[in-house]
């Protein structure tokens, strides 16, 4: 389906590939042959989306340790299913994930669509900056590459700098991480005096956090890699690859529709939220039918754009990529605190080359603080942390208390970084 589809034309194949997942999978998906019990046939995308029942993570946990080890959600026999994954657990209980070819073939397909919305072409060298482990993204990622034409080269079980060392020497073109690990290997770089200038890396295409839809995470990524453009998108375990970056609007994904029916939910009642307005990503697999997904609450937030885009799409626009997690947001007297927002206000500093947030808990009261880590060029890190200080107020009206440690005092992340930690006293 084109992107560029007007939107009758585009829900219209919706409605089509959605009677077709409750038609002819669903009756024999144990999962939701209960579930959808009673649905009926649904007369359009909108009807479908007011009349079918979201499905939680609470849900899929809990059916798996119901019918260890995979749960229900299958609808073929085992002897089907040909692919492995679990997620990654930051966010509560690892899902175990079960995939057909069929399915595992649909999300290349989408995946091949991001490569190509991050203007990759046969003519690049990717290198796959992690060790690959159980984590679909990183799967996909890679043989959706191979299948594009690009030579791919994985970059599991080296040290940080034996990776940079690759980059170089194979004249590696497109880098595809963690923002977390961009930002690490341009220090690693730093303090091994490679100029990253030398590379040849043009595209850094980053997902698993916020970071890339984070404007000073994003300027300080490209400052980093000199010459490299930072590409954002986002998938998750349970759904595939989701969105591609906008081709006019930088900090814009669009949702890839023809692969999704996309929802943006108010969060506390469930109804669709208005453009400009922010709430939870809902979504509908409509072509990953060995382990389908009903109007899954994905818990991640995002904000409605302007349809059609500039760009000519009439796909779901998220404005600023996807902000931050339902779960994630902390309220501190009586502000709402997201990470995604504390890092858009720790990253303009670059003389901060790490931080971590503490949050404690004490009578029902919650308060923030932060510890920063300078770069070796910070010439005076009382000055740098009172410098974060006085912008966190700014940013959120709150006196947030910022220390400065010292050097390789903070942990770094090869993965999604971990830098909230919750105390209770």
């Amino acid at each position: 389906m084109s992107a560029h589809a007007n939107r009758p034309a585009l829900e219209a194949r919706q409605l089509v590939a959605v009677r077709s997942l409750l038609s002819e999978y669903n009756p024999v998906n144990a999962f939701y042959a209960t579930k959808l019990r009673g649905l009926g046939e649904v007369a359009s995308v909108e009807d479908f989306c007011r009349r079918a029942p979201f499905t939680t993570k609470a849900e899929l946990v809990a059916d798996q340790l119901t019918s260890p080890p995979f749960g229900t959600n299958l609808t073929f026999a085992l002897e089907r299913y040909t692919r492995f994954n679990q997620t990654s657990g930051t966010s509560g209980t690892p899902l175990r994930w079960l995939d057909t070819d069929e399915s595992w073939a649909w999300m290349l397909d989408g995946w091949t669509r991001v490569l190509r919305a991050c203007c990759v072409t046969t003519s690049d060298r990717a290198f796959f900056a992690f060790s690959f482990g159980p984590y679909l993204g990183f799967w996909t990622a890679f043989e959706a590459a191979t299948r594009l034409g690009c030579l791919c080269i994985p970059g599991g079980g080296m040290s940080s700098a034996a990776r940079l060392r690759t980059i170089v020497d194979n004249g590696v073109t497109v880098l595809c991480c963690t923002p977390t690990y961009a930002l690490r290997l341009g220090e690693v770089a730093s303090d091994d005096g490679l100029d990253l200038a030398q590379s040849q890396v043009r595209a850094i295409i980053v997902a698993g956090e916020p970071g890339g839809g984070i404007a000073a995470t994003r300027a300080r990524l490209e400052a980093l890699w000199p010459g490299a453009r930072v590409f954002d998108h986002h998938g998750m375990t349970e759904v595939g690859p989701v969105t591609y970056p906008c081709s006019q609007r930088t900090g814009v994904l669009h949702v890839m529709e023809d692969a999704f029916v996309a929802e943006i939910i108010n969060p506390s009642t469930g109804q669709a939220v208005s453009t400009g307005e922010r709430g939870e990503l809902v979504l509908t697999t409509l072509g990953r039918t060995g382990s389908p997904l009903i109007r899954y609450r994905t818990g991640d937030l995002a904000q409605v754009g302007e349809a059609p885009c500039v760009c000519g799409s009439h796909e779901l626009a998220l404005v600023g990529g996807i902000l931050g997690r339902t779960d994630d947001m902390v309220l501190v007297r009586g502000v709402n605190v997201y990470p995604a927002a504390v890092e858009a206000v720790v990253r303009s500093f670059a003389e901060v080359a790490e931080y971590s947030v503490e949050v404690t808990i004490a009578h029902a009261l919650t308060e923030l603080r932060l510890r920063i880590e300078p770069t070796p060029s910070c010439s005076d890190a009382a000055e740098l942390s009172t410098a974060v200080a006085d912008s966190l107020r700014v940013a959120f009206n709150l006196r947030i208390p910022v220390a400065a440690v010292a050097p390789g005092t903070l942990p770094r992340f090869e993965l999604k970084a971990q830098r909230w930690a919750r105390v209770t006293n």
